[in-house]
């Protein structure tokens, strides 16, 4: 793990508890929404919105691939407002709204990751 910390001198780590939560909360909050609102079938809801990571696959264009302090928002390809304006379509299909979720609520999560970098400054 350590693309999340970060020397301070050559004897000790740091770590940085923003990367850790911001992975943390791609996997639960699209749980806790599967729970509350798709109780009967939240497994598979639940995999369906952890299927929006793969928005993720346009940090393999970027260089590096992954930079602690980068915001997603804006920077890579499927994190763009073209990207985020498909995926609010995707929501109107019943069959890509599970999708159209995870996407969203990645792209909300990224957001908020990036506004707690600009935070700390």
């Amino acid at each position: 793990m350590a693309a999340i910390a970060h020397a301070t001198t050559p004897d000790t780590m740091e770590l940085d508890a923003r990367p850790i939560l911001h992975i943390l909360l791609h996997a639960l909050v699209p749980l806790a929404i599967a729970l509350l609102f798709f109780r009967g079938r939240w497994r598979i809801a639940w995999l369906w919105m952890l299927a929006g990571w793969l928005i993720d696959v346009d940090h393999l264009w970027a260089e590096p691939i992954y930079m602690a302090d980068r915001c997603s928002i804006g920077f890579h390809p499927l994190h763009r407002l073209p990207a985020i304006g498909l995926y609010v379509l995707l929501l109107l299909p019943r069959r890509t709204r599970l999708l159209a979720i995870g996407l969203l609520v990645h792209i909300g999560l990224d957001s908020l990751d990036c506004a707690w970098m600009r935070a700390d400054g």
